[in-house]
C-alpha cells in the first residue's frame, strides 16, 4: 500500500457522512499537509462568485484572500478545471507570490455534485520541482472521493 493509499483511507475514514464542505475542506488540508514534508502549504481557495476564489481553510503561513480565475496557478486551475503542476513558480506568467517561500506548487481543481467546482486544492513546497504526475493522480483521487456527491 502507497502512502497516498495509506492517506486515503485516513481521509475517508474522518470525511465519512459529512456534507458540510468547509469541514471537509479543513480536514483534508490538515491531513494533506501533516502527511509530507513536502507540502509547506495547504489549502483551499473556495469559489464564492463568477470567476472569483476566495481562501478557504488551510495549513500554513497566511494565503491570498482573493484570488481572481483570470490571475496565477489557482486562477488558471479554475479557469481551465485542469491540474496545473509548476516546477518553478518564477517561470509561471502572472503567477501570485503569496509567500516568499513558494517554489513550485500543484492546483487541482475541486469538483463537486452537477460538475459544480466548489474551488481548487493549491499545495505550495518550498522545494523547487516537488510534484508530478503521480501527485495529481492519487490527490485528484481524494478530492473525487471526498467532494463527489457534495
Amino acid at each position: 500500500m502507497s502512502e497516498y493509499d495509506t492517506l486515503a483511507a485516513r481521509i475517508r475514514a474522518l470525511c465519512a457522512g459529512e456534507t458540510d464542505e468547509v469541514a471537509l475542506m479543513a480536514t483534508v488540508a490538515c491531513e494533506l499537509h501533516h502527511s509530507d514534508e513536502r507540502f509547506d502549504w495547504t489549502g483551499f481557495y473556495r469559489v464564492v462568485a463568477p470567476e472569483v476564489l476566495k481562501i478557504g481553510p488551510y495549513q500554513g503561513g497566511h494565503g491570498c484572500l482573493v484570488i481572481p480565475f483570470a490571475r496565477g496557478v489557482c486562477g488558471a486551475a479554475a479557469r481551465t478545471r485542469e491540474v496545473q503542476i509548476v516546477a518553478d513558480v518564477e517561470a509561471f506568467p502572472g503567477h501570485i507570490a503569496c509567500s516568499s517561500s513558494t517554489r513550485s506548487e500543484i492546483v487541482l481543481p475541486v469538483i463537486g455534485a452537477g460538475d459544480r467546482l466548489i474551488g481548487v486544492l493549491d499545495i505550495d513546497s518550498d522545494r523547487p520541482d516537488a510534484f508530478d504526475q503521480t501527485d495529481a493522480r492519487a490527490l485528484t483521487a481524494i478530492l473525487a472521493e471526498v467532494f463527489h456527491g457534495i
